[in-house]
């Protein structure tokens, strides 16, 4: 037995967090896979039709970088999905508003996504998926709502990797 497993006293959160974010994560991939989807074009299309909103405020909804939300929004764009707009409410901003085609695939890929939700929390047991649920929600609204800085972190990595290259 190694000195970590001695002195753990409580189950790692990280690592069971992390690994079934990541295993739903795949699955969800593969899922929304099988109609040309990925989770984030799923992401733009339903937090689109719920309002008019700008690529920024869905970058901020999907936890998007820019560069992200443009590739992401080009293969929306592509598939004939969605579309760039003026804003209504905004004539200098820019809206991404999904198209006839995108809203029959926004309702489609819901529902697989509710599928493999109703899945993974057909695997508790009893009430076990209602108190995750809530427990989870009850983090993401209070302590785990906004993630930490780490001191050391001044500037982002994107940033300082620019500044070398151009010799600053």
């Amino acid at each position: 037995m190694t000195a970590m497993a001695r002195t753990r006293t409580q189950p790692d959160l990280s690592f069971l967090l992390d690994h079934t974010s990541h295993v739903l994560r795949t699955r969800m991939a593969a899922a929304l896979g099988e109609i040309g989807l990925t989770a984030r074009m799923h992401c733009v299309l339903v937090h689109a039709l719920e309002e008019e909103r700008t690529q920024i405020q869905l970058a901020g909804l999907g936890d998007m970088d820019k560069t992200t939300m443009v590739v992401t929004v080009d293969a929306l764009e592509k598939a004939g999905l969605a579309e760039r707009r003026p804003s209504s409410k905004d004539r200098r901003a820019r809206i991404i508003a999904v198209t006839e085609e995108g809203e029959r695939t926004a309702a489609r890929s819901q529902q697989i996504v509710d599928g493999v939700h109703r899945e993974v929390l057909g695997g508790l047991p009893g009430e076990e998926a209602d108190v995750l649920l809530r427990a989870l929600e009850h983090l993401a609204s209070g302590d785990l709502s906004t993630p930490a800085v780490p001191a050391c972190a001044s500037e982002k990595p994107q940033s300082a990797r620019r500044a070398r290259q151009s010799g600053k």
